[in-house]
């Protein structure tokens, strides 16, 4: 049998986190060294891997029976080769200051990474935005996820950065941060579910601020087999809970 399918084989990486192709992320387990990964993103694995869906972060807890974050924990001996909705996967070396990250792109972290599930509209004292940033901190890499190739702009004192609050995807952590709204209206209505209102956020000081093409995916509270409403991110109650691991 020929085809230019056969073509596409493994990558042949020692590396924990390498990208099999743009869109999918190559994880190796080498028995000591876990690996925190988005539930249902799992698109094959090889060897002797176990998967811990009920897995929660130490100290968390949970609001109205859901988590900001729905990870499973990945172990043993092994490859597993994670995806969503083919969107594009970046793999990023947390810098050392840390890293501010809009929940709904991540894909796998390392799980020795200390992380905080941070409702944005609590941090700022905004209701009804229904957003989630993550905090991480520690030596690590994570891997985020882009609907199109982002843009990172960077951000000094003398030039403060402003993004659409549906399409910023990470920041740096050491960067002060306003949230405003664009608009008045009531009506505004955006495939992450209705949130009453236009967001953007203002970053000044000195860093990054990596923005995404789009406005569209992944919607913030999708979830896997909710049919359209779920899909579009309406099933799922919003609230200003604080997670740690």
């Amino acid at each position: 049998m020929q085809s230019p399918l056969f073509a596409h084989t493994e990558a042949q990486t020692a590396e924990p986190f390498a990208l099999q192709n743009d869109q999918l992320l190559r994880v190796q387990l080498s028995g000591h060294r876990d690996v925190l990964a988005r539930k249902g993103a799992m698109v094959a694995y090889q060897g002797r891997v176990g998967f811990d869906a009920e897995y929660r972060p130490r100290g968390s807890r949970a609001r109205g029976g859901h988590d900001a974050l729905d990870l499973m924990r990945c172990t043993g001996e092994g490859t597993v080769f994670l995806a969503n909705l083919a969107q594009d996967v970046h793999i990023v070396d947390v810098p050392h200051e840390g890293l501010t990250v809009d929940s709904a792109y991540v894909l796998a972290l390392d799980s020795a990474l200390h992380w905080e599930v941070i409702s944005v509209d609590s941090q700022y004292g905004i209701s009804g935005t229904g957003k989630y940033s993550l905090l991480i901190t520690g030596q690590g890499q994570i891997a985020l996820m882009t609907s199109g190739k982002p843009l990172m702009l960077r951000v000094t004192p003398e030039r403060y950065v402003s993004v659409d609050s549906d399409a910023v995807v990470a920041w740096s952590t050491g960067l002060t941060v306003q949230l405003q709204a664009q608009t008045s209206s009531s009506g505004v209505w955006r495939r992450r579910g209705n949130t009453g209102e236009g967001w953007e956020l203002n970053f000044m000081g000195t860093g990054f601020a990596l923005v995404q093409p789009s406005e569209l995916l992944p919607p913030q509270n999708a979830q896997l087999g909710g049919g359209v409403r779920g899909q579009f991110g309406m099933d799922r109650p919003t609230g200003g809970t604080i997670f740690t691991n």
